[in-house]
Formats: structure tokens, sequence, C-alpha cells
């Protein structure tokens, strides 16, 4: 790295202090996103910076951060981190992640899958319950998936249910509910019939899209999930209030199955978007977890009171190839060879991340135990020799004698906006380009993304599942999540061969292939993987942080 690079990091994490100081700017998720919460990389918009004062609750209280005000507690709507999260502690699925972050047993005490692997029976517990009495039943599930699915719900998560028969072409108005092939055999016994054999299915189910929805509830109030006193939770907590932007307060469910496994009596939720705020409030005891920010990671980050995991996800840039001038492949690549991905993860996001030279981040085996990110190598790499020439080639063959503007736009946050300026100097340094920085609530952000109205655009991605298809396959042609305007045939056959192959060892042999071919079309440039840095207060135990999933507060603990 040259001294002036050197230099301009350290000018930018300087100014991104003094912003944060003033304003707490955070950052929102597409399919998981990325913000300054306690618990990982996740989603957030602006906000004040100000903690509502924490109250005393009688009862052991976990107080912890969820950065912002969740988008939905509509299972199927609230497709991002800071829904999800608190989600997976109020709701439960037929499968739940267990302490070895493997498929387990949830409200489903077993099952059945039929010999050609399409053909799954699950049978519900008798003791399943909603916090208002009801039993869980096999109905909730169907009511759900097919809610998920319908076009007018507009689920940006419904493509997940498309492994069901009939799934896509409900949600595509090619179809009806009636086609979706999930039946409420009796009460407490659900079949469900696949498109093809998929071997993650137990692990998909984990997702909260699979979560059931009290289906008497939502036909009598059909905003349910928009208030405290209308929600209804099947999980380890209940929803006992809900300050909207301010707090949550989530008490132990007494109608769940395994409620004796519940050490707490209280969660606490704050939304706090800003990660020096939320340090200071773990400094005075208001929170039991916070981040670490970014400007202390290297003071903070060997302490005893600090976890770190893995979380499978990547922070990257979409181009959006139907705007000039990223229609022209070769200019793409110019840009992501221009990128000092290493700076970005050592100076800038630091917290202990690593680089990202793939778009699969690391953590996935492949049938025969091995790595699939080492498997299939390093698909992108820092050469400012070569992108100024294939900035060069671009130009000359698109007929431009200067490049057309280019702005590059992220949603609100302190390490995003550090990163976006980062980016923006070494495009300047290596290639001489110059860049303009746009930044955007969350809100905005997506929907302009989503309609392809932003030309050059920061994006993250945490896995929904675990399995390596689940972010290659954001970008076959009809995906919610492609966001590019890419569209290739050949990809689009890759994913498929990639989730219906029976073959494991072929199977991943079509994703090495779609990935590689993502990296060679350079329709989006990869920056950094994530992980999971939080400061743990003394006597915290018993959080499950998964890899590929949301945290889980069912066995938290904490000493009194």
């Amino acid at each position: 790295m040259s001294r002036k690079q050197l230099l301009w990091i350290l000018m930018a994490l300087l100014t991104a202090f003094i912003l944060a100081a003033c304003t707490a700017g955070e950052d929102a998720g597409e399919a998981p996103e990325d913000t300054d919460t306690a618990e990982g990389d996740n989603s957030g918009e602006e906000d004040d910076g100000a903690a509502a004062e924490t109250p005393d609750l009688d009862g052991k209280t976990l107080y912890i951060n969820n950065g912002q005000e969740p988008t939905s507690f509509d299972p199927s709507v609230g497709f991002d981190q800071v829904s999800w999260d608190p989600l997976n502690n109020l709701m439960e699925g037929l499968t739940r992640l267990d302490e070895n972050s493997e498929a387990a047993e949830g409200v489903a005490e077993s099952w059945d899958i039929s010999e050609d692997g399409l053909t799954y029976t699950f049978h519900l517990r008798e003791d399943a319950n909603w916090s208002n009495g009801d039993p869980v039943v096999a109905e909730d599930f169907v009511f759900a998936w097919k809610h998920m699915l319908d076009p007018d719900t507009a689920s940006p998560a419904a493509f997940l249910a498309y492994y069901i028969e009939g799934g896509e072409e409900y949600n595509s108005g090619e179809g009806s509910a009636d086609d979706v092939n999930v039946t409420a055999v009796d009460d407490k016994t659900l079949e469900v019939v696949l498109i093809q054999p998929t071997g993650f299915f137990l692990d998909l189910l984990t997702n909260p899209a699979f979560f059931p929805i009290n289906h008497q509830v939502a036909e009598e109030t059909p905003d349910w999930y928009a208030e405290a006193d209308t929600f209804v939770a099947n999980g380890p907590f209940m929803l006992e209030s809900w300050e909207h932007d301010s707090e949550m307060i989530f008490a132990k469910n007494p109608e769940y199955w395994d409620a004796d496994a519940v050490n707490l009596d209280y969660v606490h939720f704050s939304m706090v978007n800003n990660s020096n705020t939320q340090y200071q409030m773990f400094q005075t005891g208001e929170l039991d977890t916070a981040s670490i920010p970014p400007e202390m990671s290297d003071e903070l980050i060997d302490g005893d009171d600090v976890f770190i995991g893995e979380s499978g996800g990547l922070e990257f840039y979409r181009f959006n190839i139907t705007e000039e001038p990223f229609q022209n492949k070769k200019i793409r690549q110019a840009i992501s060879y221009a990128i000092n991905r290493a700076d970005i993860a050592d100076y800038v996001v630091k917290q202990g991340v690593e680089p990202a030279y793939g778009f699969v981040s690391p953590g996935f085996n492949t049938p025969d135990g091995r790595d699939f990110r080492e498997e299939n190598g390093d698909l992108v790499s820092f050469d400012p020799d070569l992108a100024q020439e294939l900035l060069e080639e671009g130009m000359q063959e698109e007929g431009y004698d200067e490049l057309p503007p280019i702005v590059l736009s992220y949603n609100t946050s302190d390490t995003n906006q550090a990163v976006a300026e980062t980016i923006q100097d070494m495009l300047s340094e290596n290639l001489g380009v110059d860049v303009t920085l746009e930044n955007q609530e969350w809100n905005v952000f997506a929907e302009a993304q989503q309609n392809l109205e932003l030309q050059f655009s920061r994006s993250s991605f945490l896995n929904d599942y675990a399995d390596p298809v689940n972010f290659l396959e954001s970008f076959t042609t009809d995906s919610y999540m492609n966001r590019t305007g890419f569209s290739s045939e050949e990809y689009d056959e890759l994913i498929q061969n990639g989730k219906s192959e029976t073959d494991e060892e072929r199977r991943y042999e079509y994703l090495y292939e779609a990935e590689r071919m993502l990296a060679e079309e350079m329709i989006a440039t990869p920056i950094r993987y994530y992980n999971v840095v939080v400061l743990e207060a003394e006597g915290v135990e018993g959080i499950l942080r998964h890899p590929v999933g949301y945290f889980d507060l069912k066995y938290a603990d904490k000493a009194e």
C-alpha cells in the first residue's frame, strides 16, 4: 500500500468517526444485510444514536441491540437480518438449528422421506402451541407457505419455496394456490412434495421464511404481526411489548413445547444504529453484547470479552449492466482489478475480516470434506496494471474518448461510507477515474437498486441456508436478488443443475463453473467476507451464533 493510500484511509476513518459522533448512520440489508449491531453485520437505517432509557425488568434479562426497527415481523416479508434475528426467537419452524448448527427437530418431532427424495412427511409435536394457547397445526404451515408464495404478498423470500411442487408457478401467476403441493393430512401431519431431490431441504426449513402463521389469528387480524398486542408466537419467547423505532421486550413463552430449556425471563432489544453509541452502552452496562467500533478494533479485538465466529456472507458491489459504461465487461473487470481488498479489510473494516477473492464465502464443505472456497480458488485479484489495460480496451470498444460519469451508491452507515470513500480513492489513483459518491437511507436505496436505478452500488449477502448455491442463485435471470440486469441462459442452466443434480460431486462442479462464470462476467465485484465479532459481558453464555442462520437465544443465560 502506498503512503498516499495509507494517509487517505486514516483520514477516511477519522471522518467516519466524527460523523458517527454526530449522526448514527447505519445500513440495511437485502437478504440479510449489513449494519453495526451486536449480533453481526446485518441491517439498519439512519438513527439519531439516542438510546431509550433502559427499563428495569423483574427477572433474568438479556439486553441486546437490534440496530434498527424490524422491516416486518411477517415472516414472509421481513427479508433482512434485523427482522429475522428477533423472529428466530419468537417463532420456530419444522426444523431448528441445534448447538452444532445442524438442522434438528423443531415443531416437527420426526419426519419421513420417500425413497425418491421428493415427498417429506412431517409429524408435529402434540405439545407445540401458540402463545395464545392455540395448538400449532399443519394448516398453519400450509397457510404460511401459500401466503409467502401468493403474488399479492410480494414476498422477497418466495424464491426459497420454489423447491416445492407448484410453488414457482403460483408465485409467478401461472398457477394457483391449489397447485402448491403442501398438504395438511391431519392437524399434526404435514406432507410436502418437491420438484426435485433437495438434499439441503431440512436446512432450508430452518429459515424464518418457512415459519408457521396461526391461520385463525391471521384470518381474523391480517396485520397480526404489526403490534405486540396482536402478535402470536410459537417459539422460546413471545412479544411482550414493542415501542416502534425504540425498543422491543420479549418474555419467556410458557406455551413453548421446550420452555424448560429457556433460561431467560426477558430479552430487551434496543434499536441503536451506531457502533460508538452501542459501545458506550455496553461500557455502562446498558447492553450485554455490542459490536466493536471499527476505529477501536486494534485496541479491543484481542480482549477476553470478545467473541469471534464465522459468518457465511459477502459484502460486494453490483454493476448495473443496463447503464453506461457498465454494459462493457472489460470496464467492469477494470474496476474490480483496481480495488485492493486486503487494504479495505485490514485498514478500513478491520474486525479480523478477510478480503474476498471469490463470491462464495469460506465454510461450505464439498462432498469430500474440503472447503468450496479453497477448491475453486481466487477468482478476482488486485492488479492495477491489468485494470488500466482493460479500461483502455473497454473504452476503445465503446468508442469513449472519456469515461461516462460513475456514481457509487451505498446505504447509510459509517462503515459503508469509509469503504465507499476508500474505493473512490483507489479508482482515482489506480485508474484515473473520478467517482461520485451517493448515500441513501435503506428503504430508498433498496427500492432504487431493485428497479435498476443505481449504476454501481453496495450490497451484502448473508446466506439463508447452508449451501453454496444460495448466493449463486441470486444472479439467475428472474431472481429478486439479481439487481444487475444480467441474464444468461447458460448461467441459469448451471444453477438449475447445481440444485437438482443428485450426484453431489457433479453438482458441485456445476457450482464451481457458475462461480467462475460470475467472476468472468464481473456483474458484481466481491469486497470482503463477513464474520461475527461481538463484545459479550461477563456472565453471558449460551447464545448460539450460527455461521449460516440467525442468532438463537433459546439456551442463552446470564449470571445475576
